[in-house]
């Protein structure tokens, strides 16, 4: 089968039922009967009487099991017969009819694709909002308009099916990837919601991955409110904006203009901007004061050079959030008898210098690494041991190979890591930490790479600089 031919799934299944004579009863005969009953996945053992008259009347009918016969006693219990005895029950032939919807994805795939091909039924799907996004194999591409209606219509909130025609970013350096329409409507802008945040975007155009969302607040876990995070690659924010609500400072940046687009959005509609109480200088540029209370600064930039200028133009900002308690509808409607302004819960004060930089960007964020060697050149008091201060946690993601220990890996991450800061760092580096994150490919696995810039690369004089 090539094209869905959804009356080929009716089944009349022929049973016993026992008619239940006075509906009061249904409660007290079901339990009873228990053992008897028919039990089978997704389908109620209680139906209608397949009788007219009885119907009309509102009977009952309990399905009974497969090798229970109507016209063979020998096939009836104790209990059965007992019921009948007391009048409760009659046995009765009974005809189940199973249609498509009755059935499972799997199922149908089953029934429909070759006996070869059932070791690994194309099951899984990336869900992006309203879009299942498909990966087929090869060997599944003759039937992909099927297994696309099939899994529209098993999947209610499902309205569109893409397949994947080439690997993220192979054709952009944003990381979107060709698609075909495999059914249902072509509309591509979604809403997405994750870590009580709501991002919108049109997802033909930027790059999420449904399945990073506990990597995502792994992450954000670590932040702290009241620290400076530096999201170099953000996206539309599912780092930025989770972190901005937790009252942490982060400057996201993307320099895809439709995930920046997005993640304004984000930051807008998730109000992780505070706009009372907020203080604001600025000693080397002017800077529109409508945005001088955010959490989340957002910025359409190169990376490589968002590394280096974010971290002076964070120096020079003085920047404050008074977050006041939220006042209710009723407290809002009446005035008040003071004019003295409500207290702040607490104040946030941005730090200096950024606490954590995220660089989510698997394929080629080693390649932004060398933008911190000398990040801090002649900025060395402003750190360890010269005050509280410690240098900025580095967070990278990066792909690899997989072993069942990752010992392998994640040497290779190290010297990939010591390559481009120009300077060693190995698996025993204190304060490194090389996790885990998804397996993406029989043979390549998708890690985290946490390290503290060493202040042999921040403080380093670079001359080109």
């Amino acid at each position: 089968m090539r094209v869905l031919d959804r009356s080929f799934f009716k089944k009349r299944v022929p049973l016993a039922a026992a008619r239940v004579l006075e509906n009061k009863q249904i409660g007290r005969c079901r339990a009873e009967l228990n053992p008897d009953l028919l039990q089978l996945e997704r389908m109620a053992n209680v139906k209608p009487d397949g009788g007219e008259d009885d119907r009309k009347k509102g009977r009952k009918a309990l399905l009974l099991r497969p090798d229970v016969r109507p016209d063979d006693t020998s096939s009836w219990s104790s209990k059965l017969l007992e019921l009948i005895n007391q009048e409760q029950v009659s046995v009765v032939a009974y005809e189940l009819d199973l249609n498509y919807d009755y059935w499972t994805y799997h199922d149908i795939m089953t029934a429909i694709l070759p006996q070869d091909e059932h070791n690994e039924l194309p099951t899984s799907f990336s869900n992006v909002g309203h879009i299942a996004h498909l990966n087929l194999r090869d060997q599944y591409l003759p039937y992909k308009t099927l297994i696309a209606n099939v899994l529209m219509d098993k999947n209610p909130a499902i309205t569109t099916v893409i397949n994947k025609v080439d690997d993220v970013g192979t054709h952009s350096q944003y990381r979107t990837f060709d698609y075909e329409l495999l059914a249902g409507d072509p509309n591509m802008n979604v809403e997405i919601k994750e870590a009580d945040c709501v991002f919108r975007f049109d997802y033909s155009k930027v790059y999420w991955n449904s399945r990073l969302n506990t990597e995502h607040g792994r992450l954000v876990d670590i932040f702290r409110p009241g620290e400076a995070v530096c999201d170099v690659m953000a996206g539309v924010g599912p780092f930025a904006v989770p972190a901005g609500k937790k009252k942490v400072f982060v400057w996201a940046n993307d320099l895809n203009p439709d995930s920046f687009a997005g993640l304004d959005d984000a930051v807008s509609s998730n109000k992780v901007t505070q706009t009372l109480f907020s203080c604001y200088k600025s000693f080397m540029a002017v800077v529109d004061r409508s945005q001088v209370s955010q959490f989340v600064k957002v910025f359409n930039e190169d990376g490589l050079l968002f590394i280096r200028s974010s971290a002076r133009r964070l120096m020079a900002i003085n920047h404050e959030v008074k977050p006041v308690p939220k006042t209710s509808r009723l407290a809002r409607s009446v005035p008040s008898p003071s004019t003295n302004p409500q207290i702040p819960l607490q104040i946030f004060t941005q730090p200096k210098t950024f606490n954590h930089y995220v660089m989510n960007l698997p394929a080629t964020a080693t390649t932004f690494l060398g933008a911190f060697i000398g990040l801090y050149h002649s900025y060395e008091t402003m750190f360890t041991p010269h005050t509280s201060i410690k240098l900025p946690m580095i967070h990278m993601y990066c792909f690899s190979t997989k072993s069942d220990d990752n010992k392998e890996e994640k040497s290779k991450i190290c010297e990939a890591i010591s390559e481009r800061i120009e300077y060693k760092i190995t698996p025993e580096t204190p304060e490194l930490d090389i996790w885990d994150v998804r397996d993406v490919a029989p043979q390549k696995r998708m890690f985290c790479a946490s390290f503290r810039l060493p202040p042999e690369v921040a403080f380093r004089v670079c001359p080109d600089r």
